[in-house]
């Protein structure tokens, strides 16, 4: 995972100021470098080009250090993403200068082929990526992100007579920074001291929602076949994000502590990751389980609870324990950390302006709730429980993990959301395919770029194994009800009080029913019943300012934050 910034422009060459400069390195504190470059012999027609790197070194045995440069050609190459694979083959080793070398051979081709074997190249890689890639010999400059918006790229356009990348937005100019769409690849081209824009479409056809709708009434939960299926998919993709991280470890860092850490409510979701990681990590391997939960002035006054209690009164608390409890019960093997993240409200206070900073341009209450939540819960500061030895140890710690799994994804795939339960409700099967297609085909506009400003903050990385292509194909491809119970005249439960009290499978909630199938045969059968908990009710970060009135999560942040 990097930092890029990238400039165009004439007159003289644009830097990133100090600030921006701080973000950037805080993404990526393993190697930072900037290179500048020049499209034309001809002053008067010159573009200065600027290129800056920053790297969280998590591939291959040292770090590569960024920009890369070809010397030959004057090419350039920035790179913050994860390719685990190009077509059908795994990628092994370093992937920035694998993608490198793919695309220096596809740039040596006639100038008529040159952009098609581009787009060839970013259409095979399966993985989240963004990039600056500079043809230098046909003064090209290629750019974007992968298909489902995983890694944040930000372009500025203000001024007509350049362009601006950056990973995260400039402070002071945060009006004109947009989030590069993920529709396209796009390009640049740098001739007689102009610059044109460009877009390339992607080459290959996405997978789609399988809208079949049954010919008959189908059985009342999905088939054993299906769920095993789904097992050895998930399997696959969470064993691509969690093998041969590479150590990189400071010399001061205990040699138990963990190289991977799920962002954990005790949810299905995240459950279900951390069931499946057992099954893929060696056992003297640890994992860190990061639960975050705040202090707010709202919820303590409504139901007289005090300060001391609050955090252990959290929805995403009480459930986190409890699937914590179960995984160590399930799988005792492993060294599994709990990890309990407590907020006070003077410091979620303090730390305000820099996370709205970070998930510009997004700009509601909802965005800043929900990248409250994920801001604390990846810096990983907290009050740490093992259940290795037998008797629990209680001490406060920082989790070194620098690879984070989430389980972003599993609601759009498989139905988690009350909507969809009101979709079925008013359309059937039709209705439920059309809501999830919805869903899904935003999931990149509404949460990714911004979670990643926010979370890679920390120098961290989040990977998301339900977004895995491979397990996205599969997903999509299966039918509505085999991905759900949603069945006629079948009661969809409108209350927690459901959860862990179902003692057979059929009798689990319709939503997300091929997951809790998934984690119930895997033997975690209390978290299989969890409901879907939004992580801003479940940690209490929504409407926590007592001196705002009545707020909307669609509601603009005032300028003051």
């Amino acid at each position: 995972m990097c930092g890029i910034f990238f400039s165009a422009a004439k007159v003289r060459p644009r830097l990133p100021d100090k600030e921006t400069t701080d973000a950037l390195q805080a993404r990526g504190p393993d190697s930072y470098k900037i290179l500048h470059a020049s499209d034309s012999d001809d002053r008067e027609a010159n573009i200065y080009l600027t290129f800056v790197s920053s790297v969280l070194a998590l591939r291959g045995d040292q770090v590569q250090v960024q920009p890369l440069v070809d010397s030959s050609s004057g090419s350039h190459f920035c790179w913050n993403g994860e390719a685990w694979k190009t077509g059908s083959l795994e990628v092994q080793g370093n992937d920035s200068a694998y993608i490198w070398n793919l695309l220096r051979q596809a740039s040596r081709t006639h100038e008529d082929e040159r952009h098609q074997h581009i787009s060839e190249v970013l259409a095979s890689i399966a993985g989240p990526f963004s990039f600056v890639f500079y043809d230098a010999p046909s003064h090209t400059v290629y750019y974007g992100r992968d298909r489902l918006g995983r890694r944040s790229l930000l372009v500025d356009r203000s001024d007509a007579g350049s362009l601006t990348l950056s990973s995260i937005s400039t402070p002071g100019r945060r009006t004109t920074f947009e989030e590069v769409s993920t529709d396209a690849i796009h390009y640049l081209t740098l001739k007689n001291g102009q610059i044109t824009l460009g877009q390339l479409p992607w080459l290959d056809v996405p997978p789609t929602m399988n809208k079949a709708l049954p010919v008959e009434s189908p059985s009342m939960i999905p088939s054993t076949a299906s769920v095993r299926q789904l097992i050895d998919h998930l399997r696959n993709a969470v064993a691509l994000r969690v093998n041969d991280i590479p150590e990189h470890r400071p010399s001061h860092l205990q040699l138990d502590s963990a190289k991977v850490a799920i962002l954990f409510s005790g949810g299905l979701d995240c459950t279900l990751i951390a069931r499946l990681i057992h099954d893929i990590l060696p056992c003297t391997e640890v994992i860190d389980l990061l639960n975050v939960a705040f202090e707010n002035p709202r919820s303590i006054a409504a139901n007289g609870t005090s300060v001391d209690t609050a955090y252990e009164l959290c929805p995403d608390r009480t459930t986190g324990r409890s699937s914590f409890a179960e995984i160590c019960r399930v799988c005792p093997e492993r060294t599994w950390r709990f990890v309990a993240i407590d907020v006070p409200y003077l410091e979620s206070l303090a730390h305000k302006n820099t996370i709205i900073k970070l998930m510009h341009p997004h700009n509601t209450e909802m965005d800043l709730s929900i990248a409250m939540a994920l801001y604390f819960a990846s810096r990983g500061f907290g009050k740490l429980a093992e259940n290795q030895p037998p008797v629990q140890k209680t001490q406060h710690s920082i989790s070194t993990a620098r690879v984070l799994l989430s389980g972003l994804g599993a609601d759009e795939l498989y139905a988690g959301y009350s909507r969809h339960a009101a979709a079925f409700a008013r359309g059937g099967y039709a209705e439920l395919a059309n809501e999830l297609e919805l869903d899904f085909n935003r999931i990149g506009s509404r949460n990714l770029g911004r979670d990643d400003r926010v979370m890679s903050h920390w120098g961290k990385e989040i990977r998301y194994p339900y977004l895995d292509e491979d397990f996205v194909e599969f997903s999509l491809g299966l039918p509505v009800w085999e991905k759900t119970g949603f069945r006629d005249g079948k009661p969809v439960p409108k209350h927690y009080e459901t959860a862990g009290k179902v003692h057979k499978p059929e009798d689990l909630e319709p939503a997300k029913m091929l997951l809790r199938l998934a984690l119930w045969e895997l033997g975690v059968t209390t978290a299989a019943t969890e409901r879907k908990r939004a992580i801003q009710f479940g940690a209490r970060t929504a409407k926590m300012d007592v001196g705002k009135g009545r707020t909307k999560g669609t509601d603009v942040l005032l300028p003051d934050g």
